[in-house]
């Protein structure tokens, strides 16, 4: 990934404590927020770049598999009934 460039913004202190409140609401940093904000009005007047990178993915990435093929352990590979039957394990015999 290329390097980001790193800036130095001054806001009116309620101004930021907003943006934080709403970069809280929709689960994104302050600086995550700035950036949306700042695209959305890049591209609603034109001005975007055509050039410029998306913005980066939310969340955490993405687990690769293994090399080998194998699962990376967080894939479930069988899934089983729990609810059909409970309380009777154990109970193969009829009485």
């Amino acid at each position: 990934m290329s390097e980001r460039k790193k800036i130095l913004l001054r806001l009116d202190p309620a101004v930021y404590d907003a943006i934080v409140k709403w970069a809280g609401d929709e689960l994104r940093s302050a600086n995550a927020q700035i950036e949306f904000l700042l695209r959305k009005a890049l591209g609603g007047a034109g001005r975007l770049p055509a050039d410029a990178k998306g913005m980066p993915r939310r969340g955490r990435p993405r687990k690769t598999p293994a090399a080998d093929g194998a699962a990376g352990g967080d894939e479930v590979t069988d899934v089983v009934d729990v609810t059909e039957d409970a309380g009777t394990a154990g109970d193969d015999e009829e009485k």
